[in-house]
């Protein structure tokens, strides 16, 4: 679906926008809607360095309080993709470069920007930076109000340890 002719292209900077549905690059949950990819290309006579920004709205559950909110993931990439008539395939695997035959006509970018989308997920997944969590007693969302839980009384041999923690906050 993303594919930039470059067999026509002179040396300098070509700036691309692409838009579509997230299903269309083949990626999933937590994706949902819309894409936007910018995508700047500079051409030399021996290369072809491709800068890419993608964001995908997603629709995420938080890790602290299991509310669902939508928010929109960016991912960018560089490639370097340099001419060379005789490659060998397993030169091509090298991080961030890829080896192409000058004649090459398109470049598909599908495939890069699907992967680093999903790379992009985040491991904590916030609907806000201070959200509060549950209640680890009742399971309320803190983020709502406070719930009515009694603190617990502390073993009296922590008793210093709570005190140097107050003292440091």
């Amino acid at each position: 679906m993303i594919k930039i002719k470059v067999s026509n292209l002179s040396n300098g900077r070509y700036d691309y926008d692409f838009e579509g549905k997230a299903n269309d690059l083949e990626i999933y949950e937590p994706y949902i809607g819309n894409f936007e990819t910018n995508v700047a290309l500079s051409k030399f006579d021996n290369q072809i360095i491709l800068d890419s920004e993608t964001g995908i709205k997603a629709n995420l559950t938080c890790d602290r309080c299991a509310n669902e909110f939508h928010s929109v993931i960016k991912s960018n990439f560089r490639t370097v993709y340099l001419f060379r008539v005789n490659y060998d395939d397993s030169e091509s695997e090298k991080e961030d470069v890829v080896y192409i035959h000058p004649d090459t006509d398109k470049i598909d970018l599908d495939k890069d920007i699907r992967d680093y989308a999903i790379l992009a997920v985040p491991m904590k997944k916030l609907c806000s930076v201070d959200c509060k969590g549950l209640c680890p007693k009742c399971g309320n969302n803190l983020n709502e109000g406070p719930c009515n839980c009694s603190e617990e009384e502390i073993d009296p041999r922590w008793e210093p340890i709570r005190k140097l923690k107050s003292k440091n906050k």
